[in-house]
């Protein structure tokens, strides 16, 4: 475990040389939210107000994500643009638009990011980067980004890539939906990659290392969204998150353990539990388990199915245990999931957008044991993109 604040964020580096020259007479618009917080607690809010004057910028206006610059707002909730209390505006990027337009960056000719994502493709936060670096490439605006760590790892690839047809705002790289980079590796692999020709520079963390999750940073975790919770809810978030856009069972969302839970009222939960076990999945146990959450699926009803623990965070593999969980699902409550697979090829848009295929449904739909082939699904796409990401991980992390 690293000691507290062994790790120095992008944040902790911006204002001292050489990263601070990039800041001199530049009028700064700053994408940002309270997840954005340096060792000491300030935030980036808080720190570019503070230094403009003696690092010679101006930040005149903030952009705000998804749930809001405070992240007060619930998911899919538009944000709407409002002032601070000194009177900057915030506009929002999770309204009548997700791009910064014209009028917004007028006067701005910097643009910095800091938010801190989670490590899952289907999270909106980095596709509002890349919206970002966009537009930006269009206006010849400059964009830094302040690195942050990937609070899954920097080790873990899982997961399956992102067809073309199903690229959409809650899914805009073709990576893996567990890709183990961090967001200002992200950039740099989508501006090259992709050919945006943003006048990218990322400012990068120190002490960082890949086998690090959030918790053995020594950092502090601000809930980046009101599910998001803990340190290790990322962890979890890409465990069941695609389990709940099934709906057939709940995840914990409206009860005190979002994500980390997995339940229905027809589930036999040591039946459940033993045969999730009996996989000797790496890295993770199943705990039988009751809850009864308050909203979102089986509101105010008993659930009774597993709790899940990760016992090694550096070899669990979030989306093979997804796997195995649905599998388990179908081969013990055959008609739950037929009802439930009929529902969603009814209405697939967003299942198929946060997958980023349609094959996990129709291998659950055609299979009576669908685990070892939803397991191969794009292993050969995901090889190359481990090989394509060499060029943009940090040497240094």
């Amino acid at each position: 475990m690293a000691k507290l604040h062994a790790i120095e964020v992008g944040l902790d580096l911006l204002f001292t040389p050489p990263y601070n020259e990039q800041l001199k007479s530049k009028k700064v618009g700053l994408i940002t939210n309270h997840t954005a917080i340096n060792k000491k607690f300030e935030t980036s809010m808080q720190l570019f107000l503070k230094e403009q004057k003696q690092n010679e910028f101006e930040l005149i206006a903030l952009f705000a994500p998804e749930h809001g610059i405070y992240g007060d707002t619930h998911a899919g909730i538009h944000v709407a643009s409002i002032k601070t209390e000194e009177g900057l505006p915030v506009h929002s990027l999770h309204g009548q638009t997700r791009r910064p337009t014209q009028q917004m960056l007028k006067g701005i000719n910097l643009l910095v990011f800091d938010i801190q994502d989670i490590g899952s493709r289907s999270y909106t936060f980095a596709t509002t980067l890349y919206y970002v670096m966009e537009e930006a490439a269009k206006q010849k605006i400059p964009v830094i980004v302040l690195d942050r760590p990937n609070p899954i790892n920097g080790i873990i690839v899982d997961g399956p890539m992102l067809e073309e047809e199903y690229r959409s705002f809650i899914g805009y790289l073709n990576i893996p939906y567990c890709h183990g980079m961090t967001i200002g590796e992200l950039a740099r692999f989508f501006n090259e990659e992709y050919k945006i020709g943003c006048n990218l520079s990322v400012v990068p963390m120190r002490g960082w290392k890949r086998w690090m999750n959030f918790e053995a940073t020594g950092l502090h975790w601000i809930p980046t969204s009101p599910n998001i919770p803990e340190a290790t809810s990322p962890c979890f978030y890409p465990i069941t998150g695609l389990i709940g856009d099934l709906r057939c069972v709940s995840i914990g969302i409206g009860y005190t353990l979002p994500f980390k839970v997995l339940g229905a009222p027809w589930i036999n939960p040591k039946k459940f539990a033993d045969a999730l076990n009996a996989r000797k999945l790496p890295g993770v146990h199943f705990y039988p388990f009751r809850f009864q959450p308050t909203s979102s699926s089986f509101a105010n009803k008993p659930c009774k199915g597993v709790l899940i623990k990760i016992t090694n965070p550096q070899a669990f593999l979030p989306v093979i245990t997804t796997y195995a969980i649905l599998s388990t699902l179908k081969e013990q409550y055959p008609k739950e999931m037929a009802k439930a697979i009929k529902e969603i090829k009814a209405k697939p848009e967003l299942f198929y957008k946060a997958c980023g295929t349609r094959q996990i449904i129709d291998l659950l739909e055609k299979e009576k044991q669908p685990f070892s082939k939803l397991t191969t699904i794009h292993s050969q796409e995901r090889q190359k993109f481990l090989e394509t990401r060499k060029a943009y991980l940090n040497p240094d992390y």
